[in-house]
């Protein structure tokens, strides 16, 4: 039978603190995310899943719809009636898919990546 020796016992134990504190660490961070971006969604009048769409817009598109999708995990109809409201906003653009000519793609809008950064 293999022995444990104490100093092995103690880096097990230091270990096992830190890991704990880094998961602790990372819960408290996505809680202050959260909050940011209901901060932010609120005083620019978008949902927090608008926000996070946006998000995945600026920094992935132009993407098309689909891709946006699945990107966000969400279903392909609760993404037309985000991407609706934030067209509206003025927060993006649908364009024809240079590619395909059938297919649409979604850029965010100049200009306004500054306005969401601000905040």
């Amino acid at each position: 039978m293999k022995s444990i020796s104490p100093a092995g016992t103690g880096a097990a134990r230091r270990r096992g603190r830190l890991n704990r504190t880094i998961k602790e660490s990372l819960r408290d961070l996505g809680a202050q995310l959260s909050v940011l971006n209901h901060s932010v969604g609120a005083r620019l009048d978008l949902k927090a899943t608008d926000l996070e769409c946006l998000d995945l817009i600026t920094r992935y598109g132009p993407l098309s719809p689909s891709a946006l999708a699945r990107r966000a995990r969400l279903h392909p109809a609760t993404m037309t009636g985000i991407l609706d409201r934030l067209e509206r906003g003025g927060w993006i653009e649908r364009d024809r898919d240079p590619s395909d000519r059938r297919g649409v793609v979604v850029r965010a809008a100049r200009g306004r990546g500054a306005e969401v950064l601000r905040l």
